[in-house]
């Protein structure tokens, strides 16, 4: 049964900024939902684009099993991308450059509503999350020889924190600011940051991806380290001032050398299309993605958190009809905020 009632205050402000948008012919040239609701809905495709990350991280092996999945199971066939990150792929999927993208939270909450420097102030409208993922936790790990043992001593450091555009890239110097840290970042690849590291040139590095991380395991096997996140007052400090954030605890068998449990700080990942892409299509995906989790488990372990429930992780970013019609039909009672404008011409 159709919730036609449940609207939102982020449903209106979806509307609204869309009317901003054009009467100002600012933000993006796609078209998404219109002032009374309505999509122009596509064809159901055959092939599609998926925008990941850089290769050898968990998004481009993730995007490869997804691939795997739509061949399998739908018979549509797919380009598996290299990208910037989340907040590139919020930008391709909300300009149709991209059909599916990978995102954390973050990129997702401040895409929605036009905060984050990245936004230039624009509301990424045209966005909708399809499937949950896994959490992404952020940590940082210094060489033992460093002293650097703790977040704060870290203050007046350069400090590795991913590529630009990237989760990592984009969040570490924000969580360094709110804590009033001195930070230089410098902004790498995983690999670029561990050369350096194990050739002397950089005492910590910042990372955030699904675990384990293989570069931690990659410097870890060749030099003593130390790991450490984020907790207490610091903790309590992030969260207030970043919402999309939320507390996590990283298992003390996740690497050789972290002998007890790491509390810190994570954000979750979910899959997201435009709000033009066929409905029919969607909901078939939405449905094969979780009834052949067992697929995407041999692609990568981190696909054990991607259950049906991990979708009420998300309450900002609206979801698209396709993937709604899916989550109702099988019980999932979905926050009210989450409904798009165009929903109630469904």
């Amino acid at each position: 049964m159709k919730k036609l009632s449940k609207r939102s205050l982020l449903s209106a402000i979806v509307g609204v900024s869309l009317l901003v948008t054009a009467a100002c012919g600012g933000g993006s040239d796609s078209t998404g939902a219109d002032e009374a609701g309505e999509v122009e809905e596509k064809e159901r495709p055959s092939s599609v684009v998926i925008g990941t990350a850089s290769q050898g991280g968990v998004y481009y092996i993730y995007g490869g099993g997804l691939a795997q999945l739509l061949d399998r199971e739908l018979g549509v066939s797919s380009n598996v991308e290299v990208t910037g990150g989340p907040v590139h792929n919020m930008q391709l999927v909300n300009e149709q450059e991209q059909d599916i993208g990978m995102i954390t939270m973050g990129p997702g909450y401040e895409g929605v509503l036009g905060e984050g420097e990245w936004t230039g102030g624009e509301t990424y409208d045209n966005v909708r999350v399809i499937f949950p993922m896994y959490t992404t936790p952020f940590h940082w790990w210094s060489l033992e020889s460093s002293g650097v043992t703790s977040i704060e001593d870290m203050d007046g450091m350069r400090v590795g924190v991913g590529p630009s555009g990237g989760t990592s890239g984009t969040y570490l110097p924000i969580i360094h600011e709110v804590l009033g840290l001195d930070i230089t970042p410098v902004l790498a690849g995983a690999n670029d940051m561990v050369s350096q590291q194990l050739d002397g040139q950089l005492d910590v590095i910042g990372f955030a991806a699904g675990l384990p991380i293989p570069a931690v395991a990659e410097v870890e096997a060749q030099r003593d380290i130390h790991l450490f996140g984020i907790d207490g007052e610091n903790r309590d400090k992030v969260l207030e001032a970043l919402p999309y954030f939320e507390p996590y605890t990283i298992p003390a068998d996740t690497y050789d050398q972290l002998d007890e449990d790491l509390e810190t700080i994570a954000m979750f990942n979910f899959g997201i299309t435009y709000s033009e892409m066929n409905a029919d299509f969607v909901y078939e995906l939405v449905k094969a993605y979780h009834e052949n989790n067992d697929l995407l488990m041999t692609t990568h372990s981190s696909a054990e958190e991607a259950v049906p429930e991990a979708i009420l992780r998300n309450e900002v970013v609206p979801l698209h009809v396709g993937a709604i019609r899916y989550y109702e039909e099988i019980g999932i009672d979905l926050p009210e905020s989450v409904y798009p404008a165009e929903w109630e011409n469904e």
